[in-house]
């Protein structure tokens, strides 16, 4: 029996909104129709999803088990027909995504050199799509900072760089040479708090004890925002902190928190040829950080 991908992106519509109401406004198609299917979804599998009464729809432990596997089979159908439809369009393209603070254009350089038919394209990431991107089909490969879940690519790693404290400019840890990051351990921390395990793992008591989560941003732009309203801090690699240079904001070096790795990353059941090719200059000669600022011309 071959799974439905039309039947799946119903079941995902309505494992989302737990409600077939909403889930088939959102789909475009009416209830009944949406309700047949997901029915005929269950007796291909041979599997009841929804729990279904007159006050809620939950989803049952095999509804649970497709959801998770549903997802990724939908995402990596999207990025097939991303690259085929690329590919038939023509002339070869080749999409490179990076993450704020990083300057590939010496890698891309090599490869167009190689390849001077190829059109190469890049893609600015941020922390939650960096690795969307390659799963989506958007990216051939891209430039990441870890952490990141690596389940279903290939990780080249390329070097490593600092990680500081950005503060706004009148904080009471501004102008120190060194912080620990116990020092912001009281502090919002304005990013998720899995990028920083460092501060999650002593701020968590604290936390706990004395206030609920404060809001995280997801955008390096917003993160800086809030920072300079003092709002909260955020620990950023040095490039980037150096990259959004403000006079509202410093930065700090961080004495006892690992450093920002950066990588290369790819879906690990590609076989094409430009990206392995891509990835060797990319090792040898990496990608550049934003450089510090000059006070000269």
């Amino acid at each position: 029996m071959d799974v439905d991908l039309r039947k799946l992106r119903y079941f995902v519509a309505v494992a989302e909104h737990l409600h077939f109401g909403r889930a088939a406004e959102a789909l475009h198609i009416a209830q009944p129709v949406l309700s047949r299917q997901i029915k005929v979804l269950e007796d291909d599998l041979k599997a009841l999803l929804f729990v279904r009464d007159k006050r809620a729809t939950e989803l049952t432990p095999a509804g649970a088990q497709l959801l998770a596997e549903a997802r990724p089979l939908l995402a990596n159908a999207a990025a097939l027909r991303r690259r085929v439809t690329r590919v038939a369009r023509g002339p070869a393209t080749f999409v490179v995504g990076f993450m704020p603070g990083l300057i590939v254009t010496a890698p891309i350089r090599a490869l167009v050199s190689r390849h001077p038919e190829l059109t190469v394209e890049v893609i600015r990431t941020t922390w939650t799509d960096q690795t969307d991107v390659i799963h989506d089909g958007r990216a051939d490969v891209s430039f990441v900072r870890l952490p990141i879940d690596q389940q279903g690519l290939t990780i080249q790693q390329l070097h490593t760089e600092a990680r500081v404290a950005a503060l706004p400019a009148d904080h009471r840890l501004a102008g120190k040479g060194t912080i620990s990051i116990a020092d912001l351990a009281d502090e919002h921390l304005l990013q998720d708090p899995n990028a920083v395990p460092e501060w999650r793992d002593v701020a968590t008591e604290l936390r706990t004890r004395t206030r609920r989560p404060a809001p995280f941003f997801h955008s390096v732009e917003e993160k800086l925002e809030h920072v300079a309203a003092g709002h909260g801090v955020c620990v950023l690699p040095l490039s980037v902190a150096m990259f959004y240079s403000r006079v509202d904001i410093t930065h700090v070096a961080i004495t006892d928190i690992a450093p920002n790795q950066i990588c290369l990353a790819w879906d690990s059941t590609r076989r094409s040829r430009v990206i392995h090719e891509f990835a060797a200059i990319a090792a040898e000669d990496g990608t550049a950080i934003v450089p510090p600022p000059t006070n000269g011309p």
